[in-house]
């Protein structure tokens, strides 16, 4: 029998005392900022935890074959890139793991070029490390995002930059980048030499009329330029477990980077996390299928409501679970926009200017929760802009 989820199921969040998501604001502020779900994860992968902890022994774990095959096989399933386990490599996070490719292909000084609005860790990693970061800002044109080629190519050009870092879906303004967008990046960045570091958490979650691409699935030239990073946390909602990986088929690039992660003891898998990787890729497609569709008329909702607020304009998202908020119209300063949601609206959203200069007059709003709860947030909204 096929399974189905229930995503409007309400989940008491408050009363988990390790929930960061609900301990950054008092209670009577509702948060939707940081990005992971009010959803509870896949019932195989709840079962396959239970049934793995009851056995009540936690020891140290070897390196995991079977993680390398689930990535391999969602990878191929799901996006049609045919994946060899063996360029596959766990680490922690993305960040972690991007971190580590950081300092093995470049240098303290050299240039990392973002995508801006950016998310904030990917400029924290580069400054933290010694890196400069060259903002190729993306171009707000009609209520859509379009990348400036020009800008790109001539800070790819510069002789400091080895990487460039891209993020698609793009978090937070939602782009669905197309073939011809992410060839046209691609072959900018082998013509001056720049490795890519594709960060694609977001993945799964695409909206009808658009399709993800993985990058390095588009040619060998491209593959053999790219470090790929996935993790199943954004979709399955397992981002306590610590557990992503990263896919190199070029095997200079991956051993250098395994290198640095053997430098920094990074290598020891999770037990829980393995667990949940696997299952999730393995078990869990239907998951996805029922998820996106779900979200879908979250944003359907939220798209439809906020148009007939005077102010704020809701840049249409062709990915993830991300609405990206043009409170311009508003006429507020960033500080006074962020207190008037949180002190006036009572919502927790996060603030623009986190993703950059790029960001001013803008809010992130997370639309990954039960239906009920997006009907709150928006008639929060509507009842304070109305005062």
């Amino acid at each position: 029998m096929a399974l189905v989820h229930n995503f409007d199921e309400m989940v008491d969040l408050r009363s988990m005392p390790d929930s960061k998501k609900y301990l950054q604001y008092p209670p009577d502020v509702l948060p939707m900022w940081i990005a992971d779900s009010d959803f509870k994860s896949p019932q195989p992968v709840i079962d396959a935890l239970v049934a793995r902890m009851q056995q009540g022994m936690y020891g140290y774990t070897p390196i995991s074959s079977r993680l390398h095959k689930a990535a391999a096989k969602w990878q191929k399933e799901r996006y049609g890139w045919e994946v060899n386990p063996d360029w596959v490599e766990f680490c922690p996070t993305i960040i972690a793991g991007m971190i580590w490719a950081v300092r093995a292909l470049s240098q303290p000084g050299d240039n990392i070029v973002l995508q801006t609005p950016s998310y904030p860790p990917f400029k924290d990693l580069a400054d933290n490390n010694g890196r400069h970061v060259l903002r190729n800002a993306l171009i707000l044109k009609d209520g859509r995002y379009e990348i400036d080629f020009e800008d790109l190519e001539k800070k790819l050009s510069d002789p400091r930059t080895k990487l460039f870092m891209l993020c698609n879906p793009q978090n937070p303004t939602g782009r669905v980048f197309s073939r011809e967008e992410l060839v046209r990046m691609g072959q900018l960045c082998i013509k001056h030499h720049v490795v890519v570091l594709a960060d694609e958490i977001h993945a799964d979650l695409i909206y009808p009329g658009h399709k993800h691409i993985s990058f390095a699935g588009i040619s060998e030239e491209f593959a053999q330029n790219t470090v790929t990073f996935m993790n199943p946390s954004k979709t399955f909602n397992v981002p306590g477990f610590r557990t992503a990986v990263f896919i190199a088929a070029n095997p200079q690039l991956k051993s250098v980077i395994h290198d640095m992660a053997i430098s920094s003891k990074g290598i020891g898998e999770n037990i829980c996390g393995t667990i949940a990787f696997c299952v999730a890729y393995e078990e869990c497609a239907y998951y996805v299928d029922q998820l996106v569709t779900y979200l879908d008329g979250n944003r359907e909702l939220a798209e439809k409501r906020l148009a007939e607020v005077p102010g704020i304009n809701v840049i249409h998202p062709e990915g993830t679970y991300l609405l990206w908020l043009d409170c311009r119209g508003l006429g507020m300063s960033q500080p006074e926009l962020d207190k008037f949601f949180v002190e006036t609206v009572k919502l927790g959203f996060n603030s623009g200017t986190g993703f950059g200069p790029e960001g001013e007059g803008f809010l992130r709003m997370n639309i990954s929760c039960p239906r009920a709860t997006v009907e709150e947030a928006l008639k929060r909204i509507e009842n304070a802009l109305k005062k």
